[in-house]
């Protein structure tokens, strides 16, 4: 059973999550200000649900549908985020999707981590395409998609729910050609 890569930035490990994050991945995602900012997280987070979510990890990378990341500071081992890529292998594209702790907030690892994720989506996944959404009220999410080089494709209105109220998203990509063009600073690890 092969393991999701593991990858190193300057500040950042990427590396598969452990049940041991759970405690982690409830306490932060688990936040409100954090929930509120995403699709797919809820609130409250309740006991075990973090433990499911990282159980179904291994079984979606092995199916090759999923590549999770925990987003570790590497000084000091603490968990800080997640971001992933959910894989569509007949369209060689994925989908990029993070959280970041409200603590970590501000400080450039959503930005660090994800440019690792494209290279790692474009180089050892071999995807053409990698795409992303985020809510139209959190700009701040789609100013990390134009720093790894995203461009904007589009605005769609209402086209989520998130706690009864209908959201805008935003929709951002980039190709492999585009991306290899501008070759980002990040690199990773080759397993």
């Amino acid at each position: 059973m092969q393991q999701c890569a593991t990858l190193q930035t300057e500040r950042l490990l990427l590396r598969p999550f452990a049940l041991a994050d759970a405690p982690d991945v409830q306490r932060l995602a688990g936040e409100r200000a954090v929930a509120d900012t995403t699709l797919n997280i809820p609130h409250p987070y309740e006991n075990g649900m973090a433990e499911e979510w990282i159980g179904t990890h291994q079984a979606k990378f092995n199916a090759g549908e999923l590549a999770n990341f925990a987003v570790v500071l590497r000084a000091t081992s603490e968990l800080v985020g997640a971001i992933g890529l959910v894989i569509n292998r007949r369209f060689d594209r994925a989908e990029l999707g993070y959280w970041i702790g409200r603590p970590y907030w501000k400080q450039g690892y959503c930005t660090e981590a994800a440019g690792a994720v494209l290279a790692y989506g474009f180089t050892a996944l071999n995807l053409n395409r990698i795409h992303a959404t985020y809510l139209s009220r959190n700009p701040a999410s789609g100013r990390v998609m134009e720093k790894i080089g995203m461009t904007r494709e589009g605005f769609l209105r209402q086209h989520a729910k998130k706690w009864d109220t209908y959201e805008d998203l935003v929709a951002y990509a980039i190709l492999r050609d585009d991306w290899q063009r501008c070759r980002p600073q990040f690199t990773f690890p080759h397993p």
